[in-house]
């Protein structure tokens, strides 16, 4: 499989580069193509590629390269489903994968390696960490996969027998994944997302549910029983199913009176747990339900819930200064994941909210404001903003960059408040990615932490 084969890699990024080297050591042709011109940073793992063999074809997409020679097309995941490549690719029978998918064809068939995925609109992250730690806790040999930032195919060579891949995917990879088949299939949630990606929010759905489309019985799935659209979608599938649920007793993970819950078993006060948000105690109960099927003690879990104080940019406490308490969920690009991190709060809080123009309804915020006491309209759809903290009352300051956002947001805020980012908008009008507007928050906190800013 994947041997004496030639092959184009259509986006270089990392899973491009994980899946060259794999495939070049396999006796494969492969080349490289990227419509970005190639980065300082990616020299050196070009000059590496390069002396194994791999060609490259950078800052163009010719319309000569793919032809009926070639015998597969792998997709970075970033690369849009109607790209020219890809429509041709499917007109000359060629098959488009992606590394997810090229890397699970490829897991040692005599290892009995166990795989764990985690898909959904939101929390994928949190819940896929979650389920890593716990088992690394609990002494099993696991790795971290995936969409979190670490390709399947860099695991390949170091794998042994039982060991437990722990899997993030993205709608982005479910599009082009065929034979992928995890043992156990989490679906966090689904809420309309990434349409400039997936086109229609059906298609959108379809794709996540592909998680799921090569399950039988001895295959389990595990399902938010509180939200309607991950029923729907999921109601056909073969799998064992399993469910967990925010509001109140079932048959399975549960969420009652303060404690979660696992089939009537006490696992952890909800005191305990050092994340905030009945969000967070869905991805908890997602990722208990996950590795009890590993037979992971409750010890194991308790002790990680009492530490774990989320992924970076999202809904993560950066510090207390003054008695303000600032958080970073950069990563809520969208209106539903604003949405949860407002509910998160009961405090006095003020909040950035605003970025990249995409069309944003920001009105279907307003059940979720009412403790917010002054907004800071921000990026590109900064005036829409406006126009919606007028309508919902509530004193709203308008400035391009989130920099003097940030520091007029200071001199207003007074003890008790908090200070949330979180945009319900991409970053793409001022950073490359939503991480840097993060970054930035987080540093322009800690200078005022350690009194380094000229402006405090």
């Amino acid at each position: 499989m994947f041997e004496n084969k030639k092959i184009l890699i259509l986006g270089f990024a990392r899973s491009g580069y994980e899946a060259a080297k794999v495939l070049i050591k396999r006796g494969n042709k492969v080349i490289i193509n990227d419509g970005k011109v190639c980065q300082d940073s990616d020299q050196e793992r070009q000059e590496e590629l390069k002396s194994l063999g791999v060609e490259f074809l950078f800052g163009e997409h010719p319309d000569n390269l793919l032809d009926e020679s070639f015998d597969y097309l792998i997709k970075n995941p970033g690369v849009p489903i109607d790209h020219k490549y890809v429509l041709k690719a499917k007109e000359l029978s060629i098959s488009v994968i992606n590394e997810t998918e090229m890397a699970y064809m490829l897991l040692p068939k005599d290892k009995n390696i166990k795989l764990i995925s985690i898909t959904g609109t939101n929390g994928k992250t949190t819940t896929t960490t979650l389920i890593y730690n716990f088992l690394k806790q609990d002494g099993k040999n696991v790795h971290l996969a995936g969409n979190i930032g670490y390709p399947l195919c860099s695991f390949l060579e170091k794998l042994e027998d039982n060991d437990i891949i722990v899997d993030e995917v993205s709608c982005q990879q479910l599009e082009n994944l065929d034979s992928f088949n995890p043992d156990v299939a989490v679906l966090t949630n689904i809420s309309e997302a990434h349409l400039e990606f997936m086109k229609t929010y059906e298609h959108y759905k379809e794709v996540k549910a592909k998680l799921f489309q090569n399950h039988t019985k001895n295959h389990i799935a595990i399902l938010n029983m509180c939200n309607d659209e991950v029923l729907r979608i999921t109601k056909n599938i073969k799998s064992t199913v399993k469910y967990f649920s925010s509001n109140g007793e079932i048959n399975g993970c549960y969420l009652l009176e303060d404690a979660i819950y696992y089939y009537d078993e006490k696992i952890v006060d909800t005191k305990d747990i050092c994340l905030i948000g009945k969000h967070n105690y869905e991805n908890v109960m997602a990722a208990i339900m996950a590795v009890k099927e590993f037979g992971v003690s409750n010890e194991s879990i308790v002790s990680v819930l009492r530490s774990f104080g989320g992924v970076e940019h999202r809904l993560e406490f950066i510090k207390e200064v003054m008695g303000r308490k600032f958080y970073n969920d950069t990563e809520a690009t969208n209106i539903k994941c604003c949405q949860i991190a407002l509910s998160s709060f009961i405090q006095p809080t003020i909040l950035f909210l605003g970025g990249y123009e995409r069309g944003q309804d920001f009105n279907e915020l307003k059940d979720y404001v009412s403790h917010v006491k002054a907004i800071f309209a921000i990026g590109e759809c900064r005036n829409r903003v406006l126009e919606f903290g007028k309508s919902v009352s509530i004193p709203t300051y308008v400035h391009e960059h989130l920099g003097d956002a940030f520091y007029e947001a200071w001199t207003i805020s007074e003890e008790g408040d908090i200070l949330l980012l979180s945009p319900a908008s991409a970053s793409w009008d001022q950073y490359k990615q939503c991480e840097d507007r993060g970054d930035e928050f987080k540093q322009m906190v800690f200078d005022l932490y350690c009194g380094n800013s000229s402006k405090s």
